[in-house]
């Protein structure tokens, strides 16, 4: 159990590494309260999120969604709610809507392995070349249209499989993947360690293998991965309380609520 001085400095280190994993791939733009990181070079575009710690109000909001539609990127915003209490008022008061997402931080070791027939689950070398498939079937598995395969090329086209290869490389990034025996990736996710944090992101399973635990088995193998490298906080944010379930049986517990709005 956590205690809610604990929970404080948890909520705190979050913060920081919200604001801290763009910096390595992006510039920072200043709005009044806001902050806008824009991406350089390939890969998937970042977000506008609480700057400073002043309150700010809606005009910041419009002038950032306005920029973000300058740049050609999708007008997004991402913030804890316990921290910046005052942004959710001034995003709705913008015109976009507010979605709520459980963010959970891992309490102790994750539970045990749960093995799965016929799944090895392993993290990606940066040579892998199950690395495009890999990141193809996130973009699946969340909704984007084409299969795993056309993605997995037109990623590698754009510049975004280099990018994560150079993140692997570099140490920046863990990849972990669920791969049958045919060599098909059915469900994986990432991490990325900056100064003893790190989120589990992007865990996303194909929509033909759902329900096997796979998203659990990724996860572990990513939460394993992040206490490996000295790791101490290691959170991710569930799309809703009916798959953070799956979370809580790795030891993961509620800590706040990460807010999102996209338009």
């Amino acid at each position: 159990m956590i205690s809610e001085e604990g929970a404080t400095v948890l909520v705190e280190a979050i913060e920081a590494y919200y604001d801290a994993v763009p910096r390595a791939a992006a510039r920072v733009e200043e709005f009044g309260a806001l902050r806008l990181f824009v991406r350089e070079g390939a890969g998937f575009p970042y977000y506008a999120r609480p700057g400073s710690g002043a309150a700010g109000d809606v005009s910041d909001v419009v002038k950032v969604r306005a920029r973000q539609r300058e740049l050609g990127v999708p007008e997004a915003f991402e913030w804890v709610a316990e921290v910046t209490p005052w942004l959710r008022a001034a995003v709705e008061g913008a015109g976009l809507a507010v979605s709520e997402h459980p963010l959970l931080v891992l309490a102790g070791e994750p539970a045990a392995e749960v093995a799965v027939p016929d799944v090895e689950v392993r993290l990606l070398a940066a040579d892998d070349p199950a690395l495009g498939l890999a990141l193809a079937v996130t973009h699946v598995a969340f909704g984007a249209e084409g299969t795993a395969e056309e993605i997995a090329v037109r990623l590698a086209g754009d510049g975004t499989v280099a990018v994560n290869t150079g993140a692997i490389g570099a140490g920046r990034k863990v990849v972990a993947a669920a791969v049958d025996p045919a060599g098909r990736v059915l469900c994986a996710g990432s991490c990325m360690p900056v100064g003893g944090v790190a989120e589990i992101a992007g865990v996303g399973t194909l929509p033909g293998a759902r329900r096997r635990g796979l998203a659990y088995a990724v996860t572990r193998a990513l939460a394993v991965a992040a206490r490996g490298r000295g790791v101490s906080t290691v959170f991710l944010s569930a799309e809703d309380e009916s798959v953070a379930r799956i979370y809580r049986r790795l030891g993961f517990v509620r800590q706040a609520t990460a807010l999102i709005a996209e338009g």
